[in-house]
């Protein structure tokens, strides 16, 4: 029978060093400023993304960044295989606010327009008559005149130039060019680095896509990211503590799932250090699965382990723990492999949009089902025989082994 309780300080130290070297990587992201470390986007830091290629293919990266920086924006620009600058910067806005000045034009001649059209419709029709060169109306033109002499002739003309200015403000008021994701900001911020960059590098080819996020946004993403780990943490330390009436099965569940946590995010700061891999909004969705998946199948050996312990009471409880992982160890090992199977079918042939979300699954999983068998059944072991030696209980720990031969 296979020993995995006796070597559980291998395996400690095997996590030790998986984990070791992502927290370090971790901590890199505030020291250095988000330059090394963890990469996020804009759903998380704010700004704006860019994505052009210039007609020149020999424009360098961090030339564009150079022309970024000399209009006063930091940017990171990194260049694709295809061709096309990825640039990140700080927010910019594609369009100049609209000019105060339109707004109040329309307002009067709105109210002007209003006030005409209480007055009596006589003097509309006196006002359309007089506009008619000759004719049979030319009587009711002259009768309208005596009733209403001067503020009709002032109110049409007065409503006509209200019209035209409205026809003329509402072009000013939405851009003359559409700023779609494909189309190239002409005013603004936007509309300035276009024309800096063409002044340098010459026509922008191509634009795929420009997305800007504001601060408010993205703190209220992070906020809510990091209020939704906490919560699913604590409800399953919670609820694991609750159904097996212990606390020492839900705190060490609740380690090996950090544990997770770690690795995958450890790995993902490694990958943004190196390869510049961002973390988006799907990481937090792929990190609640990864949670979940964890926590399954460690209540899968726990539930096995209280089994087993009321089985084979008086046993030492290393052997039953062992024991229950020994048994649960096939059904483990086959569920995780069904996932990633599928998992590195999404990788390789899902496309690029989905890469990441399940890079970070397949990662968690992994890690998921190796802290389930080697970290969280190992850790319940550590801390009873603590309790045991604390409490002096150590005729259990040494109780005669003569009964697993009947398991």
């Amino acid at each position: 029978m296979f020993d995995i309780i006796g070597k559980k300080r291998w395996f400690f130290l095997f996590s030790l060093l998986v984990t070791i070297p992502g927290l370090f990587f971790i901590v890199l992201t505030p020291l250095t400023g988000g330059k090394e470390g963890l990469q996020f986007t804009i759903d998380y830091t704010g700004g704006t993304t860019w994505q052009i290629r210039f007609a020149d293919a020999s424009v360098g990266a961090d030339d564009v960044a150079a022309v970024f920086h000399a209009n006063g924006l930091q940017a990171i620009v990194v260049k694709q295989g295809n061709g096309f600058m990825d640039i990140k910067t700080e927010a910019i806005g594609l369009l100049p606010a609209p000019a105060p000045t339109p707004v109040p034009s329309v307002e009067p001649s709105a109210s002007a327009g209003a006030s005409a059209s209480v007055e009596p419709s006589a003097s509309a029709a006196a006002s359309a008559s007089a506009a008619a060169p000759s004719g049979s109306a030319a009587p009711s033109a002259s009768a309208a005149p005596s009733a209403a002499p001067s503020p009709t002739p002032s109110a049409a003309p007065s409503a006509a130039p209200s019209a035209s200015a409205g026809a003329s403000a509402s072009p000013s008021a939405s851009p003359p060019v559409a700023t779609g994701n494909t189309q190239l900001p002409t005013d603004g911020k936007g509309g300035e680095m276009v024309k800096a960059l063409e002044a340098r590098f010459g026509k922008i080819a191509e634009q795929a896509s420009l997305t800007t996020i504001g601060p408010v946004v993205s703190a209220d993403l992070i906020n809510q990211a990091l209020i939704l780990i906490l919560v699913g943490s604590l409800g399953i330390l919670l609820w694991i503590t609750y159904r097996f009436q212990d606390v020492k099965f839900g705190v060490t569940a609740l380690v090996a799932l950090v544990h997770d946590v770690i690795v995958v995010v450890g790995i993902f700061a490694m990958l943004g250090t190196f390869f510049r891999i961002e973390i988006d909004a799907l990481f937090v969705t792929a990190m609640l699965t990864v949670i979940g998946f964890s926590v399954h199948d460690t209540i899968v050996v726990f539930d096995r382990i209280r089994e087993n312990r009321a089985r084979h009471a008086g046993e030492p409880f290393a052997e039953i723990v062992n024991h229950s992982i020994l048994q649960t160890f096939a059904r483990s090992i086959m569920t995780s492999f069904t996932v990633v199977l599928t998992l590195l079918s999404l990788y390789l042939f899902g496309g690029a949009a989905i890469r990441n979300f399940v890079l970070a699954l397949l990662i968690g999983i992994i890690s998921g089902t190796y802290s389930s068998i080697f970290n969280a059944s190992p850790l319940l072991v550590v801390w009873h025989e603590w309790e045991d030696r604390r409490l002096g209980r150590t005729g259990a720990s040494r109780a005669p082994r003569t009964r697993r031969a009947a398991s």
